[in-house]
Formats: C-alpha cells, structure tokens, sequence
C-alpha cells in the first residue's frame, strides 16, 4: 500500500532543514492544507515543490505572514502561516506547482569540471573553446570559467577574482592539474525546461528552492545568479539529444566543442543515452569533439567504471576525445558530495 499524502509531508520532515520539516510536519497534521495540496496532479504533490511553491509566494510578497515568519526564523509562525496560505490560496500554489519543477542542483559545479575541461583543451590542442551543456539547468556549469575553484588551499582554477569561490578537497596522491582553460567563446545550455536567471520571476524560482534558513547557500545563490546573468549564455529549450547536433554544428571553426554532462543522464533511458553518445560521434565526423561528464558509476556510456560498482556512493570524471568518428574515453578521476571531495586519476 502506497503512502499517503499526509505520510509523505511528516517523512519529508524528518529530513528537512528544521524550518521546512517544522512546515511539512504541520502541512501534514492539517486536512484542509492537504485537501488544497490534493488539488494538483498526483506528480505534482512532492514535498519539496510544494514548500518551494510556498517560499517563491513568500519572496514575492504574495504571503507577507510567511515571508515574516521566515525572515525571524520563526519554525512555529513559518508552520501557522504556510498552512494558512493553502487555505487561502489553493489556487496560486496550484499554479506554481503546475508549470514549475525543483531545480536538481542551485550551484555550479566548477571544482570537477574546470580541470576536466581544461585537460580536454590541453589534448585537443584548443587555444579556444565552447561549452553545451546537456540538462544545463539554470545555465551555471556555463560560466565556470567565471567561477574560482580552490582545491586544499592550492592554486585557484577559473578566475580568482571572482566573486563566487567553490572550495573542494582532494584525496589522494595526485594534485588536480594547475592548466587555465582557454577563452571560451560559446556558451549553449540544452533543457527541456531552462531557468533563465535574467528573467525576475525564474531567478526568484531559484532562490524559493533554497530553504528559507539556508541563508549561506541562499547567499552563495544569489551571488551566482548575478555572476549568470552577465554572462553572454545561450539556453534552449528542448529535447536536448534533438537540439545537439545543432548546437554543435553551430560552434565557432576555430573552437573546441567541449559538452558537459553533470548528473543528468541517470534521468535518461540507457537507449538515449548511447543515442546521445552516437550525436557526439556523428558531429565529430569532421571536428574533434570532447565530451566531459560527471555522473555515476556506470551511468556514462563508454567512461570506465575502473572496477567500482554502481551505486557506490561516489561519480566517477570521464573526458572523451572523438575525432573521425573515433573515441578515446578515460576516467581521469572520482568524486563524492557533488564535487566537493575529489581524487585525480589521469596522468
């Protein structure tokens, strides 16, 4: 027997943030809150989309008792208020969980892709690059050339001014390559459903994702999206294996066409992603073409596993190299935490 609604909304509190779970925990206990929620289509219903529906009214100035609530850290008056606005509003928090999705990740990814992508400049001989990502999201992983990433109080990778610094740390006996990656020149994002940080509404989308007492990560969001939104990108919405041929056939002669995929195609059919892997050789037919990924253990088509298992807890960095319709695939390192812990692997 499935769980109910109301089962869903407690066990979600018992992971939450403690404001969420405090909201969850009271969104479950009261009939009308889940009478309102019950409203929108079965898929629609999930925890996480409707407290971030909440939030996205709250920041919006749409739920003033709410936004009160979250701005003291207040769990009791955040509870009272979120469950009154799905009596009041049904319909509101109905719109929003119709027409949008929780982001998979609200930050970018620089300390796993910025040595990757610089390796894959360094073999294809590239003084130039464009970057595609698939299932690029908000477009973050875009701009990582922008961001600085510091591995173990090393040499910064990216830009060491920036004003958005991801810290990782390395185990192992390997240092992560020191190599700058070269100017970028393009920059394309692939989405079913792109989040355009330039607009008010999905950079606000974003940050009602965050849970309202995470402020550093809130912050750190905040400070990306601007970071984006100056940031010349180009996001287009799609099927993103359809739109790929395209996106690559339009990169600049002179550029090394470089597509990151970063936890995405886990979310894909193994037929679509081998699908995916025959768009990157077909376009590679008269170009070089890199392909660099982080995604889990056995998840990339062609990538070594190295002998570890799926599900093992950690992903596993691949580079590609396809030219003349030929690849080279290598694992060049693991990571844990999303990038915040890596080991390097490639000579």
């Amino acid at each position: 027997m499935g769980r109910t609604l109301a089962q869903r909304y407690r066990e979600h509190g018992e992971t939450a943030s403690p404001l969420s779970a405090r909201v969850a925990a009271a969104i479950g206990a009261d009939d009308a809150a889940l009478r309102a929620i019950g409203t929108a289509p079965a898929r629609r219903r999930a925890p996480a989309l409707v407290l971030a529906a909440l939030h996205d009214l709250a920041l919006a100035g749409r739920a003033p008792a709410l936004a009160a609530a979250h701005a003291a850290g207040d769990p009791d008056a955040a509870a009272q208020a979120a469950v009154a606005t799905l009596r009041d509003m049904p319909g509101a928090v109905a719109d929003l969980v119709a027409r949008r999705r929780t982001t998979r990740d609200g930050a970018a990814h620089a300390p796993v892709l910025l040595p990757v992508i610089a390796e894959a400049a360094h073999r294809g001989g590239a003084s130039a690059v464009a970057l595609v990502d698939v299932g690029c999201g908000a477009g973050f992983d875009l701009v990582v050339d922008r961001i600085g990433a510091t591995y173990d109080g090393g040499p910064t990778l990216g830009d060491a001014a920036s004003p958005v610094p991801q810290p990782a740390s390395v185990v192992g006996d390997r240092p992560v390559p020191a190599r700058a990656v070269p100017e970028v020149v393009a920059r394309v994002g692939l989405d079913p459903d792109p989040v355009d940080v330039t607009e008010p509404d999905d950079a606000r989308w974003l940050r009602a994702c965050v849970p309202p007492d995470h402020h550093e990560r809130a912050a750190e969001l905040d400070t990306l999206v601007t970071l984006a939104a100056a940031s010349p990108r180009m996001l287009r919405r799609g099927d993103p294996l359809e739109l790929l041929p395209d996106a690559l056939a339009a990169v600049p002669a002179e550029a090394l066409p470089i597509v990151t995929t970063t936890w995405t195609l886990a979310a894909l059919p193994r037929a679509d992603r081998l699908r995916f892997l025959q768009r990157l050789d077909a376009a590679a037919t008269d170009r070089p073409v890199a392909w660099v990924s982080a995604e889990g253990v056995g998840v990339a088509p062609a990538v070594p596993t190295l002998g570890d298992r799926p599900a093992s807890g950690h992903s596993v960095l691949g580079l590609a190299i396809l030219e003349h319709r030929r690849m080279r695939a290598e694992a060049v390192g693991r990571c844990w935490s999303r990038g915040r812990l890596l080991s390097w692997l490639a000579d």
